[in-house]
C-alpha cells in the first residue's frame, strides 16, 4: 500500500514536471519564430541599404577619397573661369568693332584698338566782353537787397500749444438755409451765418436725425478752424457740433441772446486758436473725447461747461452722451 501510495505521488510529480517543461518548450517556440521574422525583415531592410547604396555609388554621390574630389572640383573651376573669361574677352571685342565706348575701371587695364584716333581740331577761343545786366534786372535786385526779408515764424511754436479746446475756434452760428445735398441722400447742404462777411457752406450728415423743416433759421455752434473738405464734390467750410449717440443726434443749443459770432470759452483754457488746424496733428481728434453732455444738459469739456458770454451752451433734450 505504502509503494501504490509513492507510486502516484511521483506520477504526479512527473506530470507537473512534463506540464512545465512543455509549456517553456511552447513559450521558446514563439519566441523563436518572432525572432525568425524580425531576422527576415532585418535582412529586407538591409538588402534594401545595400541597393541604394550601389545606386549612390553608379552615379557617383559617393566618393572614396575626398582629396580626389576636391582636386576634380577645383578642376572644374579652373575652367569656368576660362570660360567666364573668353566670353567678356570676345564680348569687349564686339562693343569696340560696334563702336561702343569702353570705361575702364580701376585696376583694370582695358585693351585699346588698333585703329588710330584722327587728330582733333582746336578751335581758337575768343574771349566774349562781359553781358551788361539790362537796368531793369539791376533795379529789381536793388530793391530785393533794401527791403528786409520778414521773419518767419520759430520752427515749433505750433507743436508747442498744448492739444486741448483752447486750440478749437468755436462760435454761436445761424443755420439760415438747409438742403438736400444733389449727390448723398444723408447729407445737407447748408448755408451758415457766423459774424463774417459772407455765409459759410457746411455740409452736416443730419439727414437721417433731423427734419429738414427744423433746420431751417436754426441756431447751432460751428467749429469754424478745421480744413475745409470736399464732401461728394461739394466743400464744406466748418463742423455743426450736436449731442451725439448712436441712436440720436441733436444741434447744441447756444444761450437765448446770444448772436453769430459770438466766441464759446471754457473756463482754464484760453484761447490759442489759430486760422486753421492742420489735420495731421489730429488736434481735433486728441480734444473730443472730453466733450461731454451732463446729467443737467450742459455741454462740457473735462467738466468744465463750454459758455458764450458767461452763459452755458445745452443739448435740447438729451443727457449723459458724447458730442461730436
Amino acid at each position: 500500500g505504502i509503494n501504490a501510495e509513492y507510486g502516484k505521488q511521483w506520477y504526479q510529480r512527473r506530470v507537473r514536471a512534463t506540464g512545465r517543461l512543455c509549456a517553456h518548450l511552447a513559450l521558446a517556440t514563439m519566441s523563436l519564430r518572432t525572432c525568425t521574422s524580425k531576422a527576415a525583415q532585418i535582412e529586407t531592410v538591409v538588402a534594401q541599404l545595400r541597393k541604394q547604396l550601389e545606386a549612390l555609388k553608379s552615379r557617383g554621390t559617393l566618393v572614396k577619397n575626398t582629396a580626389e574630389y576636391k582636386k576634380q572640383l577645383l578642376a572644374d573651376n579652373r575652367q569656368l573661369k576660362d570660360q567666364v573669361e573668353r566670353a567678356k574677352k570676345s564680348l569687349h571685342d564686339a562693343e569696340i568693332m560696334n563702336g561702343r565706348k569702353q570705361v575702364p575701371l580701376p585696376g583694370v587695364t582695358v585693351a585699346k584698338p588698333a585703329a588710330a584716333t584722327p587728330p582733333v581740331a582746336i578751335k581758337p577761343t575768343v574771349s566774349e566782353p562781359p553781358k551788361t545786366e539790362p537796368k531793369q534786372q539791376q533795379k529789381k535786385q536793388q530793391k530785393k537787397a533794401a527791403t528786409p526779408k520778414a521773419a518767419k515764424p520759430a520752427a515749433g511754436v505750433t507743436e508747442a500749444l498744448p492739444v486741448d479746446v483752447s486750440r478749437l475756434d468755436m462760435r454761436v452760428a445761424l443755420i439760415k438755409t438747409a438742403t438736400r445735398h444733389p449727390d448723398a441722400d444723408g447729407l445737407y447742404l447748408e448755408e451758415v451765418e457766423v459774424g463774417e462777411e459772407k455765409p459759410r457752406q457746411v455740409i452736416s450728415g443730419l439727414v437721417k436725425h433731423i427734419a429738414i423743416e427744423e433746420m431751417q433759421n436754426r441756431p447751432c455752434i460751428l467749429l469754424c478752424n478745421l480744413k475745409p473738405a470736399k464732401m461728394r464734390g461739394i466743400m464744406s467750410h466748418a463742423m455743426v457740433m450736436c449731442a451725439s449717440t448712436p441712436e440720436k443726434v441733436e444741434i447744441l443749443a447756444p444761450p437765448a441772446g446770444s448772436k453769430p459770432g459770438d466766441k464759446v470759452t471754457v473756463e482754464g483754457y484760453p484761447a490759442t486758436t489759430m486760422e486753421q488746424l492742420n489735420p495731421k496733428k489730429k488736434v481735433f481728434e486728441g480734444v473730443q473725447p472730453d466733450f461731454l453732455v451732463s446729467p443737467e444738459g450742459h455741454a462740457l469739456y473735462k467738466g468744465v461747461p463750454w459758455k458764450v458770454n458767461g452763459e452755458v451752451i445745452t443739448a435740447p433734450s438729451m443727457r449723459g452722451c458724447g458730442i461730436k
